[in-house]
């Protein structure tokens, strides 16, 4: 079969990446492919199924027009400086362009060292969090928010060094519309190396700003980008949990799915990191933690954008920008989870009103919305105390008499299915005994998560108690 590569990242000066084939793998097996993504990439999903296709997959066979490459960057984590990080475990195979034209990345994580593994990193990954960002970045793109998507996953024969017994390697072939982050532009930064930057700037521009003219222009295209995912994580209480600068896209899609997590039970405060020790970057906090991100980009654009001081006072402008547009957005999605079509500043009290009374009263986050779509008096038995429920019923319904249609809109807007943490455990603990079944349910219950399936009604459930996930980790 035919790739169909144009490689414009790897035709950069060779500063910005390490020229990098993956290290072979000893037995590599197909768990999973995604046969939608990849008509939509224009690859032929038997062949990408079959011998020569899982060859290339887990990074034993580099098919012809491929330029393998581990990209480099900085990043900020938790707060610390880092100056070089780059793909420690990833290999960057080439740009896809699909039949439409769209241009995609095409990666393999846990492709082995590179140039930029640190320490005694082995480059390699291992089944559960590849299985977990398989299914959580599927998951993702059935709600309809920005995101790398998951093309395939693979065993790789081998055992990875994470524990005293060792667990099965694996590998997780990505795609994404690009891996340019905030990180990229401060590893040029960092360096003083404005040619870079420039470059740097031109790929993005072309690669997923075509419309903006200056690189204050682009400022502003990447706060709104970032705007609508992070309003968009807010209203399906997703939390990263690693909002470091070299995990936000650029693209505005969704990077990285460490110990990322759906919420069950709803509170502002919630983590799940089990590295995020001090909360950084909690669930309510993930506004904050993307205007800090951005500062940090455009930091990096100002030796681009002429005078200092006014070039300060510019970027300032347009990352506090982030602020109105992130609320304007988050009102909006929010106001229609409550049936509200076009919410407006008079129904922010209603609508903060029910989520401080779901946190206090231990409530669902996805049951609680799901329920007010089917049955609004149902919801009321997700709370600790149905009554803090009913008292907020009240207004609410005098609120939604005024909506043409609010069932319908919560339809749209309410997901009855998300990829909860104790059903991916479960999905992970049963493939790590060979059984990989409760993963192709798991997943094809999450492709619509929207429709009502009476199939899956078993993954609209809470965990039980026994059952909570209250810590998940990075796959490193």
């Amino acid at each position: 079969m035919t790739i169909p590569f144009d490689n414009s990242y790897a035709r950069l000066p060779e500063r910005f990446f390490a020229r990098q084939s993956p290290e072979p793998v000893k037995a590599p097996e197909l768990i999973v492919l995604n046969r939608d993504l990849a008509g939509r990439l224009g690859l032929d999903p038997d062949w990408l199924a079959g011998p020569e296709g899982v060859a290339m997959l887990s990074g034993n066979a580099m098919p012809e027009g491929a330029e393998p490459i581990a990209q480099a960057y900085a990043g900020h984590q938790f707060g610390g400086f880092v100056p070089r990080l780059g793909d420690g475990r990833a290999v960057l195979l080439g740009e896809v362009v699909a039949p439409d034209g769209a241009r995609f990345d095409l990666q393999l994580k846990g492709a082995g060292r590179t140039a930029f593994s640190r320490g005694r990193s082995d480059g390699r990954a291992w089944l559960g969090p590849v299985l977990r960002e398989y299914v959580l970045s599927e998951a993702m793109a059935a709600l309809g928010l920005p995101t790398t998507r998951a093309l395939a996953a693979l065993r790789t024969g081998e055992v990875v060094a994470r524990d005293a017994m060792g667990r099965p390697g694996a590998i997780l072939a990505r795609v994404a519309a690009s891996h340019i982050r905030v990180g990229t532009f401060q590893y040029f930064a960092a360096r003083d190396d404005l040619d870079g930057l420039r470059t740097l700037l031109k790929e993005l521009k072309t690669r997923h700003y075509p419309e903006c003219e200056t690189p204050l222009d682009l400022l502003e295209a990447v706060v709104a980008a970032q705007a609508r995912l992070v309003a968009g994580w807010m209203s399906v209480g997703f939390i990263h949990g690693v909002m470091n600068t070299d995990n936000m896209a650029l693209s505005g899609e969704t990077i990285d799915y460490g110990p990322c997590a759906f919420m069950d039970s709803y509170h502002p405060g919630r983590v799940f990191s089990s590295i995020d020790q001090f909360g950084r970057y909690a669930y309510a906090r993930q506004p904050q933690i993307a205007v800090w991100n951005l500062a940090q980009f455009a930091t990096c654009l100002l030796p681009l954008m002429g005078e200092r001081e006014a070039a300060i006072e510019a970027a300032s402008a347009a990352v506090d920008g982030f602020i109105v547009q992130y609320q304007r957005e988050w009102l909006r999605r929010m106001g229609r989870k409550i049936g509200i079509a076009e919410a407006g500043e008079d129904d922010l009290p209603l609508i903060e009103d029910l989520l401080n009374r779901m946190a206090t009263e231990q409530a669902d986050f996805t049951r609680v919305f799901s329920a007010l779509r089917r049955d609004p008096q149902s919801a009321r038995d997700e709370f600790t105390e149905p009554l803090a429920f009913d008292l907020w019923h009240g207004d609410w319904q005098g609120r939604i008499a005024r909506e043409a249609d609010p069932a319908s809109v919560m339809a749209r807007t309410n997901p009855l299915r998300i990829a909860r943490n104790h059903q991916v455990e479960a999905m992970i603990a049963a493939a790590l005994d060979g059984d990989d079944a409760p993963l192709h349910r798991l997943l094809e219950a999450l492709v619509d998560p929207y429709e009502e399936d009476a199939r899956f009604t078993a993954y609209e459930a809470a965990p039980r108690p026994d059952e909570r996930v209250m810590r998940t980790f990075c796959g490193t």
